[in-house]
């Protein structure tokens, strides 16, 4: 889908945003496409992906239980609906514990509707996915910036992560 929209003839600031509003992609993929693609000054593509990370936020936190509903009449959306649900439900122990900092630093790693979820204030919730969308690219920014050795380290984490994640929900025999 990322090729799609690099190919089209439209501007490149407007792919920036286009890209950061995907939902798996977000500014995790904008970043470098600005940065390391397009050859964008990294202040401008922080602020492109901030923006287009930031404009489907607040009509998900308004209109996503009618969202849910909906794609939930489908088989294939229930379950995705439903994924969603349980996944943000592990972590709502530390998002009801930390509040605004929980759900920011959630953000900064994804799955923002946890908001909707534990059914926190409109503006609560857009103020703390703001300042984890903040976070989220700067990381990002500071990864994209190191090129090569940013990428290495990007890997590394990922990996580290993944082991992690696998280990925490090995079963014990």
């Amino acid at each position: 889908m990322v090729e799609q929209i690099l190919n089209l003839d439209i501007a490149r600031q407007l792919i920036v945003v286009i890209i950061a509003m995907l939902p798996v992609v977000e500014l995790r993929g904008a970043l470098p496409v600005a940065i390391n693609v397009f050859n964008m000054p990294w202040y401008w593509a922080y602020v492109l992906a901030v923006i287009g990370n930031m404009l489907p936020v607040p009509i998900l936190l308004l209109f996503f239980d009618g969202l849910a509903k909906l794609v939930s009449k489908v088989a294939a959306g229930k379950k995705v609906v439903d994924w969603v649900f349980r996944h943000t439900r592990r972590h709502e122990a530390m998002i009801q514990k930390y509040e605004w900092l929980g759900l920011m630093l959630f953000v900064a790693v994804p799955l923002s509707i946890i908001a909707f979820i534990l059914g926190m204030r409109f503006t609560y919730s857009l103020l703390s996915i703001l300042c984890g969308v903040l976070i989220a690219g700067a990381i990002v920014t500071s990864l994209c910036l190191l090129g090569w050795i940013g990428a290495i380290i990007a890997g590394v984490v990922l990996a580290g992560l993944a082991v992690f994640g696998w280990w925490r929900t090995k079963p014990i025999s």
